[in-house]
């Protein structure tokens, strides 16, 4: 459904605030650019900005909190007769494919500038970690959906959303590494689309209830 006026306003207001606060941070570090300063380069009031973005780790992990209930929504919405791990290796098959940042495959300059921010900024890291334990939390809710009588059914919901969430931001951070190492992605494309296979496999072997 397309965005009417007001939609499409606050859009471009969401996306040029953040666009002008990751700027400045590659340019000069996290911790040395206040909020004011990111305000006055997006031409907005500090109000608006924290409208916008309730806190300053926000202004760059919005772009991960997009995909923080990413795996949920793929075990909800799988084909018919496809298992969960299946749907969410399908998923990350194609990813890889498309060269989706979020898979650390992906060599373009300014996602490598990105994601180096986050590695090297204490701050960012800690925050990132309250994103992904959302994103488990979201996982666990949906393989509870897919199964039946299943000992110690919450537990094996949730130590299998955190195993998942785990073995992806693994897969993601490696491919992250050997790109920032001189790969690139062409290159490392076969590989880690091997590696995927792999990691789904050890998955399915200790997660027989969801593969």
């Amino acid at each position: 459904m397309e965005l009417g006026l007001r939609e499409r306003k606050k859009a471009r207001t969401r996306r040029a605030i953040s666009e002008a606060a990751i700027a400045l941070f590659l340019e000069r570090g996290y911790d040395d650019v206040p909020v004011a300063e990111i305000a006055e380069a997006a031409e907005v009031s500090k109000r608006t900005l924290f409208a916008y973005f309730p806190t300053k780790d926000d202004l760059v992990l919005h772009r991960f909190a997009d995909h923080e209930d990413e795996a949920a929504r793929t075990v909800r919405d799988r084909a018919s007769g496809e298992t969960p791990l299946g749907a969410l290796h399908r998923h990350l098959r194609t990813e890889l494919e498309e060269r989706n940042p979020i898979t650390g495959l992906c060599d373009t300059p300014e996602i490598v500038a990105f994601h180096r921010l986050v590695r090297e900024t204490p701050a960012l890291t800690a925050a990132l970690v309250r994103y992904h334990a959302r994103g488990v939390a979201a996982l666990e809710s949906a393989l509870l959906g897919t199964t039946g009588d299943v000992p110690h059914r919450e537990l094996t919901a949730r130590l299998a959303a955190s195993q998942v969430t785990t073995a992806l931001q693994e897969l993601a951070n490696t491919n992250q590494r050997r790109i920032v190492g001189g790969r690139s992605a062409e290159e490392l494309a076969p590989t880690a689309l091997a590696e995927a296979d792999h990691a789904f496999e050890l998955l399915g072997a200790g997660l027989r209830p969801y593969a």
